[in-house]
């Protein structure tokens, strides 16, 4: 599998964003045989399970120039990295409690010398600031992801869509989402034809949720 998956979808790519998304490969390659953060059995298939994966948020949402973007729960920078390639012009913070998940991810951001990303060894509920959106590749349920990011979300959105949460989730959310009656389910075979797509969706959660809690 090479980058010409990511190429065959997002195909305004400059050649400087091309350069990155085929250095990923052995960037992973390499920092995984250190530190296991891609599963053995994933990392053959990256540019399915990890990087189109996360541009999937991608084809729900275009992220403006100056936007803030953090990514929670990253682990070896997913979505985040693919993401910042993809809105070089984007600022992305990302975190990760575990830190040698991080040290990685410092790694690939240095070999790809992204200049729009900082990575986090922390909470989520510890860094300061706001953010125009939070992305994240399923780390919890949704109860309890909205918990962690309490008070994260800029009240003021300078997007079409509103401010919120953009998650990357599969299977059957009917349950996890009953309390969350805005909240947007959108399938990701909508966009990619792969069979790894078939249950994978993008759940977009806005800021100001109601919560029958």
């Amino acid at each position: 599998m090479t980058a010409e998956i990511v190429f065959k979808y997002f195909t305004d790519l400059t050649e400087i964003q091309r350069a990155q998304f085929i250095r990923l490969n052995s960037l992973y390659q390499d920092w995984n045989q250190k530190i296991n953060v891609v599963s053995r059995k994933d990392i053959d298939e990256l540019y399915i399970r990890h990087v189109l994966h996360s541009l999937g948020i991608a084809k729900i949402q275009r992220f403006n120039e100056g936007a803030q973007v953090l990514d929670v729960g990253t682990g070896g920078g997913f979505p985040g990295i693919p993401l910042a390639i993809l809105f070089p012009e984007t600022k992305f913070t990302l975190v990760d409690a575990i830190g040698k998940k991080i040290k990685v991810v410092q790694e690939v951001i240095d070999g790809l010398q992204l200049e729009n990303i900082s990575a986090h060894h922390s909470r989520v509920e510890d860094l300061p600031g706001e953010f125009d959106f939070i992305v994240s590749r399923a780390v919890a349920a949704m109860p309890t992801f909205v918990h962690w990011t309490k008070g994260k979300i800029k009240k003021d959105s300078f997007h079409e869509r509103k401010n919120g949460i953009l998650y990357l989730k599969g299977g059957d959310l009917t349950d996890e989402l009953k309390d969350y009656k805005n909240a947007q389910v959108f399938d990701l075979t909508e966009f990619f034809e792969e069979d790894f797509f078939e249950t994978k969706k993008v759940v977009y959660l806005p800021q100001k949720y109601k919560a029958n809690l």
